[in-house]
């Protein structure tokens, strides 16, 4: 096999939140479009509040787990810091 490239190492840049559907369900998202899961599959919800259904086999093979969620999700939205915060450190005036 040719390929023209190095293996590279790739991560999801996104953190989401997900819980293991106990039973099938289906919903209609905010843009009309049906999701559709079952017993086993995976109901995700990404930082913007958007939700979808991942099937159980790919979810499994994708997403580690890293910490149970708590009540602060999402934990960032859009950029959190104040410019006061990116300017850098003023020098120390010397004193003379």
């Amino acid at each position: 096999m040719k390929t023209g490239s190095e293996w590279h190492i790739y991560r999801t840049r996104f953190l989401i939140k997900a819980k293991q559907l106990s039973e099938p369900l289906v919903f209609v998202d905010a843009l009309g479009r049906e999701h559709c899961g079952q017993k086993g599959d995976y109901l995700v919800e990404s930082s913007d509040g958007t939700r979808r259904i991942a099937a159980r086999a790919i979810f499994e093979d994708v997403y580690v787990a890293i910490a149970p969620a708590d009540k602060k999700w999402p934990w960032r939205r859009g950029r959190d810091l104040r410019l006061s915060e990116l300017e850098a450190p003023s020098r120390p005036s010397s004193q003379a």
